[in-house]
């Protein structure tokens, strides 16, 4: 029977009906319905599913199909799941599964559970887990296949092409078959379409691409990402020291990539893990938020502590403490512009250290002309309504002031931050609010106290 692949509006309508189901007692029929949807679509259910029923959707999946469904899911929730699981149920799961996707999972078990589970292995799996785990997390490396087909240059097509029959099957996403000389060095690469195409008669040697690039195994894995999406590939092979190859990277992990890098700045921006499960417990999820509202909170208080300062200055002008709010507000929306675009430039590998300093400037500039653009624009709307010239000035070079600020903070920030080792999609967007908030107070805060008082 085949596979049912389920669209979004699908798969929604299914999770109601396997709810349903459960609900009855229909378990038998459950575990049918979950046998016949393709592992995405299993695991996105799962990912959907309050914790109760998640527990039970998961006990009632084949063991044979644990282990795909495993890749599909996010961290927090397959760490939660492996944890769950015996070691003889991981090792079994584990069968089959590709080389980057078995060391992740055992790399988040207890190292006691891990000793069990490599026991439990055959011994090629084990081969291939101990290869794995020699890889730094978050490289090239760990990110890696081990199932390449390789060539020799001396060997006629049709050679290979007797050989791919007898064959039968190929690793998925292959599309190009490496050429290695008898140390397994990379010579090149033959495209499976050239393959298909050329005289028979003709060697490896005179169809191959030469000048194929080879991915260092310590390169960082969304520098990987990067260069997948700058040349278009489908797979690239890994290579070691002496131009050793290793094994190869295929575009379905490189989207993995890249959605976890575009998870990991959304939910930074709020303080958030990428891998945080949407229906995970309340207190753990309370736990993983608290911390981030702590920070904030003392960031709060610094920003309060400003308005402080000036009691006396609010004390006797009500009117500035009603316009004081719009200052901070202004410059920290300008701000947030500069610095999600600074995060996404780092992000993409388009900033270093040769144009770090054009584009802060650039930034700067942009803050000042919309600081004076929108001091002139506040200066005569407050003039208007207030019917104060005087108080107009103050806001709108108060506003010109912390817009300025915010251009350059924008784009110095993340800089900084990255220089520091601190991801500045997490930590950019407190620290840009904090310097908004605490300088626009200031500016407008502290021109009052002085032209005023």
């Amino acid at each position: 029977m085949p596979i049912e692949v389920l669209d979004s509006e699908t798969t929604d309508q299914r999770l109601n009906q396997l709810t349903q189901a459960l609900g009855n007692g229909m378990f038998v029929h459950v575990r049918n319905m979950l046998h016949d949807m393709a592992a995405p679509d299993v695991a996105f259910i799962l990912e959907s599913s309050p914790p109760r029923t998640r527990q039970v959707l998961w006990q009632l999946i084949d063991l044979d199909h644990t282990g795909e469904i495993l890749d599909e899911l996010g961290e927090e929730l397959k760490d939660s799941l492996i944890k769950q699981m015996t070691p003889e149920r991981v090792a079994k799961a584990a069968e089959g599964m590709d080389t980057d996707d078995l060391a992740y999972i055992l790399r988040s078990l207890p190292d006691s559970v891990f000793n069990k589970v490599l026991q439990s292995m055959s011994s090629q799996d084990r081969t291939r887990v101990e290869q794995a785990l020699s890889y730094p997390d978050d490289t090239a490396g760990s990110i890696m296949n081990t199932d390449t087909v390789t060539l020799r240059p001396d060997v006629n097509i049709d050679v290979i092409l007797r050989y791919l029959r007898i064959r039968g099957k190929l690793p998925e996403a292959t599309d190009t078959f490496y050429v290695v000389d008898k140390r397994d060095s990379l010579l090149g690469g033959v495209r499976i379409s050239d393959l298909l195409t050329c005289n028979p008669d003709a060697s490896v040697r005179e169809i191959m691409v030469s000048d194929l690039e080879g991915i260092p195994v310590g390169m960082n894995d969304s520098e990987v990402a990067q260069l997948f999406e700058r040349h278009d590939w489908i797979s690239a092979p890994v290579i070691g020291e002496d131009n050793q190859l290793l094994g190869r990277i295929t575009i379905d992990d490189v989207v993995d990539i890249i959605r976890e890098d575009a998870e990991h700045s959304m939910m930074g921006m709020a303080g958030m893990d990428e891998d945080s499960d949407t229906f995970g417990p309340v207190l753990k999820s309370t736990l993983q938020r608290s911390l981030w509202l702590t920070i904030n909170l003392f960031a709060a208080l610094l920003a309060a502590s400003v308005s402080n300062m000036f009691e006396g200055t609010l004390e006797q002008f009500a009117t500035i403490a009603i316009l004081m709010t719009i200052v901070p507000s202004m410059g920290g929306v300008a701000g947030n512009q500069t610095l999600a675009l600074v995060i996404r430039g780092i992000a993409l590998g388009q900033i270093g250290q040769s144009n770090s300093r054009w584009l802060i400037g650039k930034e700067l500039a942009i803050g000042f002309i919309n600081g004076l653009l929108w001091s002139v624009l506040v200066f005569a709307a407050v003039w208007l309504w207030k019917g104060d010239i005087a108080l107009g000035a103050l806001i709108g070079g108060a506003m010109l002031i912390n817009m300025t600020v915010a251009g350059f903070a924008g784009a110095s920030i993340p800089l900084l931050l990255k220089k520091m080792n601190i991801d500045p999609a997490l930590a950019g967007g407190m620290v840009l609010t904090t310097v908004t908030d605490v300088i626009g107070l200031f500016a407008f805060l502290g021109l009052a106290t002085f032209f005023l008082l």
